[in-house]
């Protein structure tokens, strides 16, 4: 388990969430250091391949001998079963692309910050009934920070997530910012790697840049 007690809190503090897998366990450890070394300090691994756990399990074990710091969790978790078996291994949070009561009891039992992914209004409600302080607005793209800016004065106790579709430029961050977001989820767009690219080195620049979009540095 990271040495930071409450994920939600670091979450607030470092709102840029790169969501990402790949099958190969090195580059999943090398895009990791990274974005630690722009500044993340929240990382969504995804439940999404075949080599999902090993790999998952080799990040945790990378982050808990050089990154103590670092939050690392999953996401893409539809069951209990799945939720047990990434607990287990030590995830520190479990993010999902949908509301169901029992991953909301199994992850209250072992005390685990569980981050539902919602679309509708009714969805919201249920995920707040069920205790989730923090839900996804998944997928950000087609919702939009229309959609929040609409529903979030229902919600005056919930924080919010987009995940999906959020750009990787000013003018998206500032919308959903001005939304009254509380965290941005990246996925593939940023990961979008520039030609010639010999490292890493461009993904921690991009991730600086994030967090200084997102006014925390």
């Amino acid at each position: 388990m990271n040495i930071e007690k409450n994920p939600l809190e670091v979450i607030q503090n470092a709102p840029v969430i790169p969501v990402y897998y790949n099958d190969s366990a090195e580059i999943c450890i090398e895009v990791l250091k990274a974005t630690y070394a722009g500044g993340i300090r929240v990382f969504e691994f995804t439940n999404r391949g075949q080599n999902a756990q090993q790999n998952f399990k080799a990040l945790l074990d990378y982050r808990n001998q050089n990154l103590p710091d670092m939050q690392v969790g999953i996401g893409t978790i539809k069951t209990v079963a799945q939720a047990e078996a990434y607990i287990a291994l030590g995830a520190d949070f479990i993010v999902s692309p949908i509301v169901r009561a029992d991953l909301a009891t199994v992850t209250a039992a072992h005390s685990i910050l569980w981050i539902p992914g919602c679309m509708t209004p009714t969805e919201i409600n249920f995920a707040e009934e069920l205790g989730a302080p923090l839900v996804k607005l998944f997928p950000g793209d087609t919702l939009g920070p229309g959609f929040l800016k609409a529903i979030k004065p229902l919600f005056p106790n919930l924080k919010f997530m987009p995940t999906g579709g959020v750009d990787v430029t000013k003018e998206s961050i500032d919308s959903w910012l001005n939304a009254g977001v509380t965290a941005l989820g990246f996925g593939s767009k940023l990961f979008v790697q520039p030609e010639n690219a010999s490292d890493y080195t461009w993904l921690t620049a991009r991730c600086q840049l994030l967090m200084e979009l997102a006014g925390k540095k």
